[in-house]
């Protein structure tokens, strides 16, 4: 199941922006440009918001231009790597194309910002970076400003959502801050002796490289409430609010117990920012202050999953997750 258009799957909610500037993946390669090609100006401080600014009567060059705007000094970003991103783009006529400095809808003062986490991967697709604004953080440093920049018809392509006003000529700028990276192991998995189901939880049996088993008990009515158990307890590094959280997952139905989604079928471990409102309140409540290498046993009522939202498919169902905690960026 996929609720949004990206590797956040059944367990997260959909990030808003101001427009969905593209529907499909980008076209073929246009070239690349020089840092000297770029015409737009970027002020500010790395992790503050940037200020971009574009001289009158510039033109954009009709192919991706990548400018670093500010170094970092952290590890170089791979392709395959999981990396967490600040970005902010307009049009170089000033429509804002989405930025993770923007308030967020029901986002708690003074908390974690909403950022991207995904996989530098071309078979990747997300909402808010076109592939080729994302692709052009591969070796850049973790700690840099990267400036991208370019027509629409240059960074988007043939997917260019034409509802939203733009034209393949109109000239395009994202700021990406890349706030951390790490390569991603697809069959990282909790290690270690497993503990018996606390009363009325699911028993959960874990396969190598396979969805886990969760058997919801016979005749238990599903809790109101949620309920969580640490099944494995890991010796990593406690989880953060605003984290990207590395994880391997399944998820059944309380009311049947029939498997919904896993990340064993799409490949293997995956991420989602907990604690900023990314993914389901469930999952922010009970991971947040848990551990890499933590397994968790998760049961979640409608109200802190899909209550209201019908299109899921899951709105009036209590929903089991097994999660393994494997990293965090």
């Amino acid at each position: 199941m996929n609720l949004t258009k990206n590797t956040c799957r059944a367990a997260a909610a959909a990030l808003t922006v101001p427009v969905l500037l593209f529907t499909a993946a980008c076209g073929s390669d246009d070239g690349k440009g020089s840092a000297g090609d770029a015409v737009a100006k970027v002020d500010g401080k790395v992790g503050a918001q940037p200020k971009i600014t574009v001289p009158k009567g510039a033109k954009p060059a009709d192919k991706v231009v990548t400018k670093t705007v500010s170094e970092g000094k952290g590890a170089t970003v791979n392709k395959g790597d999981l990396v967490r991103l600040d970005y902010s783009g307009q049009s170089m006529k000033g429509q804002n194309l989405g930025s993770s400095w923007m308030p967020q809808p029901g986002a708690k003062p003074g908390g974690p910002r909403p950022q991207v986490v995904t996989e530098i991967n071309d078979q990747v697709q997300q909402r808010q970076l076109p592939p080729k604004v994302l692709a052009a953080v591969a070796g850049q440093k973790v700690g840099s400003r990267v400036e991208v920049e370019g027509t629409a018809k240059a960074l988007i392509g043939p997917g260019l959502n034409p509802k939203v006003g733009i034209k393949p000529t109109d000239g395009l700028v994202w700021v990406i801050d890349v706030v951390g990276a790490k390569k991603l192991d697809k069959k990282a998995k909790a290690e270690g002796k497993q503990a018996a189901p606390d009363s009325g939880m699911p028993e959960v049996t874990a396969a190598d490289e396979k969805a886990a088993k969760i058997t919801v008990p016979k005749g238990e009515q599903p809790p109101k409430d949620l309920k969580q158990q640490v099944l494995i307890k890991g010796k990593g590094p406690e989880v953060k609010a605003g984290d990207g959280l590395i994880a391997q997952y399944t998820g059944v139905k309380w009311e049947d117990g029939k498997k919904f989604d896993s990340s064993w079928d799409h490949g293997g471990a995956t991420a989602f920012q907990i604690g900023a409102g990314q993914v389901v309140q469930g999952w922010d409540k009970a991971l947040v202050g848990k551990h890499v290498g933590d397994r968790v046993e998760i049961v979640i009522p409608p109200k802190l999953a899909y209550a209201g939202q019908p299109q899921s498919g899951l709105d009036k169902n209590t929903l089991v997750f097994s999660v393994d905690i494997v990293g965090t960026v």
